[in-house]
């Protein structure tokens, strides 16, 4: 019996082994290829994976052709902001649709649920024209504007609200808080987890955005990393080099924050996986 049992943890550990170095190999390719020629990273031989000469000059090339410093500005910007904004008003959202009795309640959060099951491509032309009306195209109000409101948010954390008990609310109401104070200092702190889900999920979202940072921003002083990488492949010809170096510079301060704040990821993720 003890030897089925360390036979099912060894190939238990060989499956996450393969997982592990199935997800890892790609990243490594990327790494590789970055410090390649262009013959050699389009070769068909097979045996060709470590570059027979790094090449720094892929990086010094993709870095004099793209202000990663303005990229990098833009991009967390974008990211830090929408956060912001996300979290602030879906907390807000989420504790009226869940703790409080107003007409129109669940019509209006059937509303938000309506606004999930709709693909987010439906809105870009609206935004668009609102963005323009006002003024403020190839600016980071524009990178920021779909990501004011998030009705993921506000479903998210509504879970986190249901799940606390009433007796709190009736407690500060004795005590003397009003609506906004038993919000912000008694049920805001109880969803801390959520909150840091949220935002995790939002980051992500944000960093990863192309279609909307594309449209709504012609200007390179306005340009995101993930639209930067995009405009840098060519119609009739890819340099895999440098497109491969571009996205290394570009995916290490996601990793690097990552590394930093991996108790909060996978803590924020596992707690939202619980609550959904």
């Amino acid at each position: 019996m003890a030897k089925h049992k360390q036979l099912n943890r060894i190939l238990a550990h060989l499956v996450l082994l393969l997982g592990a170095a199935a997800m890892i190999l790609p990243f490594v390719w990327m790494v590789l290829t970055s410090f390649k020629s262009v013959t050699e990273s389009t070769s068909m031989n097979p045996f060709i994976f470590v570059p027979k000469t790094w090449r720094a000059e892929n990086y010094l090339e993709v870095w004099r052709q793209n202000n990663f410093l303005i990229l990098y500005w833009n991009t967390f910007a974008m990211m830090a902001l929408r956060v912001l904004c996300a979290v602030m008003f879906s907390a807000m959202a989420a504790y009226a649709f869940a703790r409080l009795r107003f007409p129109g309640r669940d019509f209006c959060f059937s509303l938000v649920l309506f606004q999930m099951m709709v693909p987010t491509q439906i809105f870009i032309i609206p935004q668009y024209l609102m963005v323009d009306a006002l003024g403020m195209r190839n600016t980071i109000f524009a990178l920021l504007f779909p990501g004011l409101v998030s009705a993921f948010g506000t479903f998210l954390l509504r879970q986190f609200f249901m799940g606390l008990p009433k007796e709190l609310e009736e407690a500060a109401k004795i005590d003397g808080c009003n609506i906004g104070q038993t919000f912000a200092r008694i049920m805001l702190p109880l969803v801390r987890s959520g909150l840091v889900a949220l935002g995790i999920f939002t980051a992500l979202f944000s960093f990863k955005d192309l279609m909307w940072p594309m449209i709504v921003n012609t200007s390179s002083d306005a340009a995101t990393l993930s639209s930067a990488l995009a405009k840098i492949q060519s119609a009739f010809a890819v340099d895999y080099p440098e497109l491969m170096a571009a996205s290394v510079l570009a995916i290490w301060p996601m990793l690097l924050i990552y590394i930093l704040f991996q108790r909060q990821f996978i803590e924020g993720i596992a707690t939202s996986g619980g609550k959904l």
